[in-house]
């Protein structure tokens, strides 16, 4: 299995306390974000990752260089920006199989990856996503899912309780083929106008953890949840 990990942004909402670095290499409690990505990869004997970089990429290169832990790690290079969909598309030329795990650099979710990668039926679908439910949620838009398959994606409101998108994908890697689209765009975009032109899939995992160290009070937290997660 090939992992793309998406570790080019800037974090311009944590710029105030995290500086001179990009957002996944951000500490937390002394070691970078992105190198508890790698540990839980290594779970499920992840042997090699594609890290997409842009914003300072060096710091990245020079921290975990050419494998970690057994893991070959291979970097895909954003000369420009290109957004998270056009930073996969890019990704997706170095990759040996006909599919790929994407994960974003910035967030951690401790699903079952055993379990959602074998739900994946490579024959008939394109993506598959994975969902968690949350409950008094305003940060994230929610999901709407209707015989075994995402549907929509609902805007960014007050939920009470709600599915959202945990930013784990499995995608075929012609998944953007018939598409005409930009060098530089937003997957979350990509996916909110062609959901339903994808044959997809849903993987909804409950109770389990789930952070965007996106702004500083869920990074903050990040450092407190962490001690005991790992």
């Amino acid at each position: 299995m090939e992992v793309i990990i998406l570790a080019g942004g800037k974090g311009r909402r944590l710029k105030s306390i995290v500086k001179k670095v990009p957002k996944p290499m951000a500490d937390i409690n002394g070691k970078p974000f992105l190198l508890y990505i790698l540990d839980y990869l290594l779970k499920y004997d992840i042997s090699s990752v594609i890290l997409s970089v842009g914003y300072k990429k060096e710091v990245i290169k020079r921290y975990f260089k050419k494998s970690y832990k057994g893991i070959s790690l291979v970097y895909s290079n954003e000369d420009k920006p290109l957004g998270t969909g056009g930073g996969i598309k890019e990704a997706l030329k170095y990759c040996k199989n006909d599919y790929a795990l994407v994960i974003n650099g910035d967030t951690f979710c401790n699903i079952d990856l055993e379990k959602f990668m074998k739900k994946f039926d490579l024959k008939k679908e394109k993506i598959s996503i994975a969902l968690t439910e949350m409950k008094n949620v305003d940060r994230y838009g929610s999901v709407e899912i209707q015989d075994n398959k995402i549907i929509s994606f609902k805007e960014k409101k007050y939920y009470e309780k709600t599915y959202i998108n945990t930013g784990i994908y499995l995608i075929k890697k012609d998944i953007f083929n018939n598409f005409d689209l930009a060098n530089s765009f937003s997957f979350e975009n990509f996916l909110e106008t062609n959901i339903k032109k994808l044959n997809n899939s849903y993987f909804l995992e409950k109770d389990i953890y789930f952070i965007d160290i996106g702004i500083p009070c869920d990074y903050e937290k990040a450092k407190n949840d962490f001690k005991e997660l790992f």
